[in-house]
């Protein structure tokens, strides 16, 4: 559906959110401007969803602008870098597991008909999937204090068993990271407890995390950082951006080296 520009209240200067050589986004009074995938069809259909479902936490999709442009409604609140020092605290780590998981419980009984497929997955959703928000990390949330209250960049939404999700967003709060890393960038002033992060994050979610599952959950994290790769791999040589300029940058040889760290430091889970 097309949205007359007249219909987006549209402040003196547009706000750039985002502005690279490949995306950018734009902020025109309460909407976002976005552009759109081949597949954005699909993750309409899901916004779509949440909203009649009543998941308040996801932007609504309100049309495509004269440029061609996704509108998408606002949702005020820190978001991008500041998401990090959110999840330091143990009670956004909890909040944020808690959202995770009434998401993933909203989409259980979800079955788009997603004719435009989902960025390097062309669906259908089968028996004990759901459709994942694929990039569920804290910076892709909008914070008010430590409590999440928004979620964006649906554009990598695929299906896969909900243990996706949460390893996805495990990778990033536990964190599987090197100490010095955590302390230089991801805002620890000491070395993170990965164990207990990891116990508390599973047990806020809902569900145990045992001895024997918590090495299911280790190795599921690397399991999905092989799968996000292949999609990263997989979108720059369908010449899409910005994967594409991420493998001429190297950075798919930074995600490689991000595997390996994991693969050699399960002891440290």
């Amino acid at each position: 559906m097309n949205v007359p520009d007249e219909a987006f209240p549209e402040p003196d200067d547009p706000v750039a959110l985002q502005d690279t050589a490949h995306r950018r986004i734009l902020r025109i009074g309460n909407t976002v401007h976005r552009p759109v995938h081949p597949w954005s069809s699909s993750v309409h259909e899901l916004l779509s969803h949440l909203a009649s479902v009543g998941f308040d936490e996801a932007p609504r999709y309100l049309g495509q602008d004269s440029d061609g442009l996704e509108v998408l409604s606002y949702l005020p609140g820190d978001s991008g870098a500041a998401g990090w020092s959110r999840v330091v605290a143990e009670d956004g780590l909890a909040a944020m597991a808690r959202l995770l998981r009434r998401y993933n419980d909203l989409v259980a009984g979800f079955r788009p008909d997603a004719v435009a497929g989902w960025a390097w997955h062309p669906g259908p959703v089968r028996s004990g999937e759901i459709v994942c928000h694929g990039d569920f990390g804290p910076w892709n949330l909008v914070w008010r204090g430590t409590e999440p209250v928004g979620v964006l960049d649906w554009d990598y939404a695929w299906p896969h068993p909900p243990m996706h999700d949460l390893c996805y967003a495990l990778e990033y709060v536990v964190p599987f990271r090197a100490d010095s890393e955590c302390l230089r960038w991801l805002s620890y002033t000491e070395p993170p407890n990965r164990r207990r992060r990891l116990e508390l994050f599973v047990a806020a979610y809902g569900w145990p995390a045992s001895p024997g599952f918590v090495d299911e959950l280790v190795e599921g994290v690397i399991a999905q950082q092989r799968q996000v790769r292949d999609r990263s791999a997989g979108l720059a040589a369908a010449g899409l951006q910005p994967q594409a300029s991420w493998f001429t940058s190297g950075y798919l040889s930074e995600l490689d080296a991000r595997i390996r760290w994991s693969e050699a430091h399960r002891s440290l889970i």
